[in-house]
């Protein structure tokens, strides 16, 4: 009897540290991340649900603080970043976000109001 191959497992492989170009900005020096481990923003491969949850509250709890929250999540949403917590946000946090804010933009387009302006 065959045995079906099996699809190998797929790990993403997540670069902590990004070439400068992409930390441009004014913002990422300040940010309050600098100074913690990276690995506490980032997933390990096949971290249970309980440890994810709680280091992603850990990472939630340095972004609180952080006086650039704003231009890191705006950042981890434009570029989009695909993993970790950026801005106080988990990349699933990012992606409703963005789901909204391309139903908000889809629904300003259609809107009789804004044709009129344009």
């Amino acid at each position: 009897m065959l045995q079906q191959p099996q699809e190998p497992q797929w790990t993403p492989v997540v670069q902590v540290q990004r070439p400068s170009r992409d930390l441009a900005g004014p913002w990422h020096s300040a940010a309050a991340c600098r100074r913690d481990e990276a690995g506490l923003f980032f997933a390990p491969s096949q971290e249970p649900t309980a440890a994810r949850l709680a280091r992603e509250q850990a990472a939630k709890s340095v972004c609180a603080r952080c006086p650039v929250l704003l231009e890191c999540r705006e950042h981890a949403l434009v570029q989009p970043e695909p993993y970790g917590v950026w801005g106080g946000l988990t990349a699933a946090e990012r992606r409703v976000v963005l789901s909204r804010r391309r139903r908000r933009d889809a629904a300003e387009a259609a809107s009789p109001q804004a044709r009129r302006i344009a």
